[in-house]
C-alpha cells in the first residue's frame, strides 16, 4: 500500500476544518445572505414604463389584444393608443409612467415590468384597475 508524504497529510488536515466551517456557514446564513441580497436589489432595480389602461371586463381586453397587434411593438404607435384609449391620467403623456422600483406598483405589473423583455408590448394584464398593456422602456438591475 502506498501512503502520502507526511507533508499531504499535514495539509489535507489542516484544510478539513475549513472546509467544514464554510459548509456550516454556508447552511446557517446561506438563505438569509439570498434575502439580503433580494432586499438591497428593490432598492438599487429601477424600470421605466408605459401603459394603456382600460376598465371593464373581457371586452376591454378583446380591445386591448387589438390594439396590441396594431401597435406592433412600436414606441409611437403605443402612444398614440395610449392617448386616444387609455383611462389613466398618465394618457395625456402617452400612457408615460416614468421611472419606479420595485413593490411601488401593483404586484401584476410589478411582475411584467421587473421580469418580462424591455422594449415589447405585454398583455392584457389584469389588474384590480382593469385591463393594461404594458410597454416597458428600461429597467436596471
Amino acid at each position: 500500500q502506498t501512503r502520502a508524504p507526511p507533508s499531504i497529510i499535514l495539509r489535507t488536515s489542516s484544510v478539513q476544518p475549513a472546509v467544514e466551517h464554510h459548509s456550516t456557514t454556508t447552511k446557517l446564513f446561506g438563505g438569509f445572505m439570498d434575502e439580503v441580497g433580494t432586499f438591497f436589489k428593490r432598492f438599487t432595480q429601477k424600470a421605466s414604463a408605459s401603459h394603456i389602461l382600460i376598465k371593464g371586463g373581457p371586452e376591454a381586453a378583446n380591445k386591448l389584444e387589438e390594439l396590441k397587434v396594431e401597435i406592433d411593438n412600436s414606441p409611437v404607435k403605443f402612444a398614440e393608443a395610449a392617448s386616444r384609449f387609455s383611462s389613466c391620467p398618465s394618457a395625456r403623456k402617452g400612457g408615460e409612467l416614468g421611472e419606479f422600483g420595485p413593490g411601488q406598483m401593483v404586484k401584476e405589473f410589478d411582475q411584467v415590468v421587473f421580469n418580462d423583455d424591455v422594449g415589447v408590448v405585454h398583455g392584457p394584464i389584469k389588474t384590480q384597475f382593469g385591463y393594461h398593456l404594458i410597454y416597458v422602456t428600461d429597467r436596471t438591475e
